[in-house]
């Protein structure tokens, strides 16, 4: 029997501990909250010069279910903190103020919508629609932020096949440049996941997922190509899944290695209309 077909339809359909977003919804009625952290080693921050190993949680994120084909996501609500290991000349490394080798400050805000365009059918896959603002709460001051506002569009496809759930993302995202206000740079986005169900209440789960700066020249920093692979496992029981995975980035400017852990639960909180 299908994993997918034995869970709870809201828990089920969300990514933790993808970045990649599943089409489906969490259902009308229905929310989700998120919850974990990552540690990763050597997190470079081009804009303000500093590499480090990152710690980042509880990294909550909350989902509701507006309707059966729509849900509202707030993400990002969590704090970072980074034990600096170098420190390079950048152009807003002078907007630094902190004292030591260590430095913290909130993350950057996430407001989100997902719409299901498509159902997922015997055969055909479903689609969707993701929308999403990146307010810049991450302070400058600390290094951890590039204070600009980013956008991200992306069209979500997603397919069950017998024990196998295969989940693609591609789009757009508009970054703000941290270093002037009259600049932008439009970049892609991807993601692809894969989730196997092993037994009933447990999988194994791999995904890539990034952005590719597609200029050649006047790059702004802070905006250039990102590559991230996550290879893990999650266990359901009910209306809650753990899960756990690690963290290995593709470019020189990604972390080199690190791990990820938490717990998603999904509950009916009111009546959608």
């Amino acid at each position: 029997m299908l994993l997918a077909l034995a869970l709870p339809a809201a828990v089920s359909a969300q990514q933790r501990p993808f970045v990649t977003e599943d089409p489906e919804p969490v259902g009308g009625g229905v929310m989700l909250i998120e919850a974990g952290f990552d540690y990763v080693q050597k997190q470079q921050f081009p804009v303000s010069g500093l590499t480090g190993n990152l710690v980042r949680g509880p990294l909550v994120g909350l989902s509701f279910g507006l309707s059966d084909i729509a849900e509202l996501q707030i993400d990002g609500l969590s704090f970072s903190r980074q034990r600096v290991t170098a420190r390079e000349p950048a152009p807003l490394s002078s907007h630094l103020d902190f004292g030591g080798d260590t430095t913290s400050s909130v993350a950057d805000l996430v407001i989100a919508t997902k719409v299901r365009l498509i159902d997922e059918g015997a055969a055909a896959p479903g689609f969707g629609l993701h929308l999403a603002t990146k307010l810049p709460n991450a302070s400058n001051e600390a290094g951890l932020g590039t204070d600009a506002m980013d956008f991200f569009a992306s069209l979500l496809v997603g397919k069950t096949m017998d024990t196998v759930r295969v989940v693609g993302n591609a789009g757009f995202g508009i970054l703000g440049d941290p270093t002037r206000g009259d600049r932008q740079n439009d970049v892609l986005t991807y993601g692809m996941s894969l989730a196997r169900a092993m037994t009933h209440t447990t999988e194994v789960v791999a995904e890539v997922a990034g952005r590719l700066n597609a200029r050649t020249e006047n790059v702004p920093v802070g905006t250039e190509s990102s590559h991230v692979a996550r290879l893990g496992t999650r266990a359901t029981w009910g209306a809650m899944r753990l899960d756990g995975a690690v963290i290995v980035g593709l470019t020189p400017r990604d972390p080199d290695f690190g791990f990820t852990a938490g717990f998603t639960w999904a509950f009916r909180a009111f009546n959608a209309p």
